[in-house]
């Protein structure tokens, strides 16, 4: 595939608008409102969103997991502590959250601190999850080498066995993380591609605690 033909491969905006005048007092609030549209034209996973982490180096890494909990207080994913994002979120705790909501011309982009979950609010949701889940979060050595599927699969099948008729317990090296936000962006795609980008700013000194400004497209 070359040039040429990614050329081709344009899409003109026509969506409405995002003016200032739209936007909810809070981040958390506007977004619920944008999830509340998105979700009923969504394609797959509804809440799935791109996490983007980095070593104290300053090498990125990226993949897609499932938001789980969005409050004032942040939005909180769960995931394998030990796996590269767990590393490196340990090792450096700035993040970067990405909605990319295509077939609305919409996405959003929250910077902000990842901090662990607290047990209480991580058993809870371990508890909700499919046992299979809980049996594959213990079998997986997330992010590491593995032998061969069948090697994850006979781990798989001991770990039932061990606990037949019993509960799985979540294990210490599986939680939560919450990303406390400090700054969303609400993108909303236009026509020539003079997109509206709508930026929130923590700021104390707001009435709100949130200063908005307009970012260039």
């Amino acid at each position: 595939m070359d040039l040429s033909e990614l050329a081709e491969l344009r899409e003109e905006y026509t969506y409405a608008g995002l003016d200032e005048a739209d936007l909810a007092p809070d981040p958390v609030e506007q977004f619920r409102r944008w999830f509340a549209e998105w979700r009923p034209v969504a394609v797959g996973d509804p809440n799935a969103m791109v996490v983007a982490t980095a070593t104290p180096e300053g090498r990125p890494s990226v993949r897609t997991v499932l938001l789980r909990g969005l409050d004032e207080r942040g939005f909180v994913f769960f995931s394998n502590h030990e796996s590269r994002k767990g590393r490196e979120l340990a090792a450096n705790p700035q993040v970067a959250l990405l909605f990319p909501w295509h077939p609305l011309g919409r996405q959003v982009v929250v910077d902000g601190v990842a901090e662990r979950l607290e047990d209480e609010a991580a058993d809870a949701y371990w508890a909700t999850r499919p046992r299979g889940s809980q049996i594959a979060a213990l079998a997986s050595p997330q992010s590491r080498p593995v032998p061969d599927r069948a090697t994850l699969e006979r781990r798989w099948a001991g770990i039932d066995a061990a606990h037949a008729g019993r509960p799985i317990p979540r294990p210490s090296h599986w939680g939560g993380i919450r990303v406390v936000h400090h700054r969303v962006e609400f993108w909303q795609g236009r026509e020539h591609r003079m997109h509206d980008r709508l930026v929130y700013h923590r700021d104390p000194q707001a009435p709100t605690g949130w200063r908005v400004e307009r970012l260039g497209p």
